[in-house]
């Protein structure tokens, strides 16, 4: 990738901003890759900023709900993704609260029946322990998998 000034790297990134959610380590990283040095890096961060081109809460809220609902996401795998972009911690908490429990269920329970379909299993056991480790694998806390499975089981 080619080097870039400060202001081609201000107006890519307005641009990049204005037309969807990004964050500030996304930010950081594309100047980073165009060689931009670091003050300049840190005037086009506050520029950013201070225009609300971006915006840590608003990000997070967007990503958060993008994952629950469109990538079936439990809240173990949002949490890692949010802190590999180096989102505060008191944003992610905040955020992840606001959560109804019930949004996670809803998501989680259609996942389930529909991996049950495809599991072979050689007891209820052995495939009740097959759909955990699938729904630990998508992030899903122990705690909503149980209430899941036995939601199921009440059927």
């Amino acid at each position: 990738m080619k080097q870039k000034t400060e202001q081609e790297a201000l107006i890519a990134l307005t641009a990049l901003c204005a037309s969807g959610e990004h964050c500030q380590q996304e930010m950081i990283d594309k100047m980073t890759r165009w060689e931009l040095p670091e003050e300049a890096q840190a005037r086009v961060m506050e520029y950013l900023t201070k225009h609300q081109y971006i915006n840590e809460e608003r990000y997070t809220r967007a990503f958060v709900m993008d994952k629950i609902r469109y990538n079936k996401w439990g809240r173990r795998k949002i949490e890692q993704a949010l802190w590999q972009k180096r989102i505060p911690k008191d944003i992610q908490t905040k955020i992840l609260d606001e959560i109804d429990e019930n949004e996670y269920l809803n998501v989680l329970r259609p996942l389930l029946k529909s991996k049950r379909r495809t599991i072979k299993a050689q007891s209820d056991y052995e495939e009740n322990m097959k759909l955990v480790k699938f729904a630990l694998g998508r992030g899903f806390t122990p705690d909503i998998i149980r209430q899941c499975l036995d939601y199921e089981s009440d059927e």
